[in-house]
């Protein structure tokens, strides 16, 4: 909790610096670059800096935090940054990093705010800093010890056993360990960063659902190559025998345990997460109550068609309907949702927002719809 000494200054100066803080942040990533040139070249997404979404998504974050610090009955905390903490975990974020953005940061908040930051504002808002950067650091290493590695330890080398054109400018690569061994369990409706390394030995990290590949305890990711993506096109390309670095699976979009009735819903190359979910129902023979509802630009782009409806076929309980339009958002309404249960979202923001918007008004509760966004900005919610 932040001091009480400290709440009135945060009260005080949230709507002063919030104005401005996406000019700091854009500041900050200025400083923390020019201070640690690798974390440009390695680890931040090129293409969400260069639009600014990045800048975006750090002044998002602190202000939503501080907010959420001075806010009557906000909610839990850990749980609203649980979601970015994943994010983390998956890019190998270690504790000591919180300490190489400080420095930047609080200089950025001098260098724009200027005499405005006195001693007694530095102080309460540095506090706000450590205090989220000590709730994500406990839950990142909560995350690392679930999965059994040192902190920042979470990448592995793995071989490309199969590649599979699932739908126009969408592969699905099969991905196992190289000497054979199974991989690790995942959690269905988790995703995998993929570090690809370029010629300039500059890397670049993206994010990518996970789905079941073969028997023998492989992976599958889904890619669509984007126009101008650094790394999709890069991995459209991929063939069998090449080796890829990938991390630990980590994300919060995965099934919760129980008998209570789930509708998935998704968009695009939405599908993964849900199909994930889908071969896990099977697996454990599940009877839970399951609807399906899977909305594409036309029958010829839907990856993963034939197997979602397979999966489908198989579950006791479950239904399915797919629509084909070019409108995501205006092919949902109340009736696409059961009123009970848990909601599994994924597609583009206004998608997701909308079907969560429709979900609460057929009578889900809100902390029961459950979503994965790669997007920054859209990691803390959808406001």
């Amino acid at each position: 909790m932040l001091s009480e000494e400290s709440v009135p200054v945060i009260e005080a100066t949230l709507p002063v610096i919030a104005p401005h803080i996406g000019e700091i942040s854009e500041r900050f990533y200025l400083n923390l670059f020019a201070a640690v040139p690798a974390l440009e070249r390695d680890l931040f997404n090129r293409t969400n800096q260069e639009n600014k979404d990045q800048q975006k998504a750090l002044a998002g974050a602190v202000a939503a935090f501080a907010t959420m610090l001075i806010t009557k009955d906000a909610p839990p905390i850990d749980q609203v940054m649980a979601r970015i903490a994943a994010k983390h975990a998956s890019l190998g974020v270690k504790p000591v990093d919180y300490d190489v953005v400080h420095t930047p940061l609080f200089a950025a908040i001098a260098e724009v705010l200027g005499d405005a930051v006195t001693p007694e504002v530095a102080a309460a808002w540095d506090e706000v800093y450590w205090l989220m950067a000590k709730s994500l650091a406990a839950q990142e290493a909560a995350l690392y010890e679930q999965a059994g590695v040192a902190p920042g330890h979470v990448w592995t080398s793995v071989s490309v056993l199969e590649t599979e054109n699932v739908a126009p400018g969408v592969v699905a690569l099969t991905l196992g360990l190289m000497d054979g061994a199974p991989l690790p369990d995942f959690r269905p409706g988790q995703y995998i960063s993929v570090a690809a390394v370029f010629e300039d030995q500059t890397r670049q990290i993206r994010q990518y659902s996970l789905a079941a590949g073969r028997p023998d305890g492989s992976w599958r990711i889904t890619v669509k190559a984007v126009p101008n993506g650094i790394v999709s096109v890069a991995l459209a390309d991929v063939v069998a025998g090449d080796n890829l670095i990938v991390s630990q699976p980590s994300g919060s979009l995965t099934l919760r345990d129980g008998d209570a009735p789930i509708t998935l819903v998704s968009s695009g190359s939405g599908i993964v997460p849900n199909l994930s979910i889908l071969q896990y129902l099977v697996k454990t023979n599940s009877d839970r109550q399951v609807r399906v509802v899977h909305v594409d630009s036309a029958p010829s782009s839907h990856a993963h068609r034939n197997e979602m409806a397979d999966l489908v076929s198989q579950l006791p309980n479950g239904s399915a309907k797919t629509v084909y339009t070019a409108d995501s958002q205006a092919a949902l309404n109340v009736q696409s949702f059961q009123r009970t249960g848990e909601v599994y979202v994924c597609g583009p923001v206004p998608f997701m927002r909308t079907a969560r918007d429709l979900a609460v008004e057929a009578g889900i509760a809100e902390s029961a719809v459950h979503y994965e966004a790669f997007t920054p900005g859209s990691w803390l919610g959808f406001g």
